[in-house]
Order: structure tokens, then C-alpha cells, then sequence
């Protein structure tokens, strides 16, 4: 699913139960033109910074990660952790790629 499309379900499914979740008063509290945000939902104009991500996901209670990721970004602090020790990071990426959720959760929990 495109951004922009699961952004505005998601703000639609949450505007059926309280007018706070209208395009411009969400708008307002990412500190975004009402304008600019019905481009993103429309997919017209590609997702905004990290920063309008992250307030997105609080304004709708969402992850921020998962936004981020729908919107083919990586967090800041993601990419400065594996910056870190990059090699040993994508091996260990690469190797998760196709465990499933419950063995992921399982190695984090262990660590």
C-alpha cells in the first residue's frame, strides 16, 4: 500500500469517530499546509521528512517506524546504529529477512 492511501484510511477510519482527525486540523498539528497533506494522501507529492513522519504517527497513533517505513525511509537512529557497525548489521538484516515475525520476536526478547 502507498503512503499517502493508507494514511488517509487511517485518518478517515479515525475522523468517523471524532472530528479531530479532519485533514486540517491533522494538518495543523504536523505543522503542515492543509493543501500540502491532501497531496500526500493523493500520493501526488512523495511522504514528508522524518519529522512530519514521526509527528504524523502521534497524531494518529500509529508506529513510527512502520510509517517510515511505508514511506521507504529508515529512522535517523536506525541508520546511525547500523553506521556503526555496517557489515555485521546487513549480515544480521540478511538473515532475518525471511524469519518469521514470531522467530524475530523471540531473538529480541532473548537479547
Amino acid at each position: 500500500m502507498k503512503f499517502g492511501t493508507y494514511i488517509r484510511d487511517k485518518r478517515m477510519e479515525l475522523k468517523s469517530f471524532s472530528s479531530k482527525f479532519s485533514l486540517r486540523k491533522i494538518a495543523g498539528v504536523i505543522d503542515v499546509e492543509p493543501a500540502f497533506l491532501s497531496k500526500v494522501e493523493r500520493n501526488i507529492v512523495p511522504p514528508p521528512s522524518e519529522g512530519k513522519i514521526i509527528a504524523l504517527a502521534e497524531a494518529l497513533d500509529e508506529d513510527p517506524d512502520f510509517l517510515l517505513g511505508l514511506a521507504g525511509r529508515i529512522s535517523k537512529d536506525l541508520v546511525s546504529i547500523v553506521s556503526k557497525r555496517p557489515i555485521l548489521m546487513a549480515e544480521l538484516l540478511r538473515k532475518l529477512e525471511y524469519r518469521s515475525d514470531e522467530v524475530i520476536e523471540a531473538i529480541v526478547k532473548q537479547i
